[in-house]
């Protein structure tokens, strides 16, 4: 299978789980629910992880960030989280740019 940008930006849209930085270690953690971060996590900091991995461009842009992605890889729960063959070819391909998309941010 072809892996295209569309299908790319369609795995970080499936991304399952929440993100939120611990303010103790400075680290991001991923749970899946919202309930479960405990007292050391902002509730307004707070995101999907498919929301996680995009950051503004501008103001009608957003680029799918490598960084962010690795941050989620490192928690080592790939399935769980639901990253699938088209984010782990998109990591592969650091020499191919970061994909850059006409998107809006969506807060639940």
């Amino acid at each position: 299978m072809r892996i295209t940008s569309q299908l790319i930006c369609q795995a970080a849209d499936d991304l399952k789980g929440f993100v939120g930085l611990n303010r103790k270690t400075g680290q991001y953690i991923v749970r899946f629910s919202e309930d479960s971060f405990g007292m050391d996590v902002a509730d307004d900091g707070i995101i999907p992880a498919s929301e996680f991995v995009w950051a503004k461009a501008s103001d009608t842009t957003m680029t799918l960030k490598r960084e962010l992605i690795q941050l989620l890889l490192d928690q080592h729960i790939d399935d769980r989280i639901n990253i699938t063959e088209p984010l782990r070819v998109y990591m592969s391909k650091v020499e191919v740019p970061e994909i850059v998309a006409v998107r809006s941010l969506v807060r639940g």
